[in-house]
């Protein structure tokens, strides 16, 4: 049975962020990936296995090696999603701090 995960869900994991920062600057395969955790090897492959099935990475087989990368396409609908959200907050902040501006110039 194949689960439909939800993107936001697999991101959620503090272990599949590190992974995917780690991934963020080449493609790794899953045995360097595990080495940089201190959890067992086949916790991390459950983890790569959530982030593909999200397509959250790619893989590609070099030889006998199977190598993960990021999926920028699917990296950047995460980031559009995000983005308005991103953009309310700084608004917010920007307001407050001309709010506070005043209120210490009228000091």
């Amino acid at each position: 049975m194949n689960l439909r995960r939800d993107v936001f869900q697999a991101i959620a994991d503090p272990t599949r962020r590190a992974i995917l920062l780690l991934l963020a600057s080449q493609a790794m395969t899953a045995g360097a990936i595990a080495a940089n955790f201190d959890t067992a090897r086949p916790t991390v492959s459950k983890h790569l296995q959530i982030l593909t099935e999200c397509e959250l990475l790619d893989q590609q087989q070099t030889g006998r090696e199977i190598y993960y990368h990021l999926n920028i396409e699917k990296m950047k609908e995460i980031a559009d999603f995000i983005e308005p959200f991103r953009k309310m907050w700084d608004d917010r902040f920007n307001h407050l701090e001309a709010i506070m501006k005043n209120y210490q110039s009228e000091k």
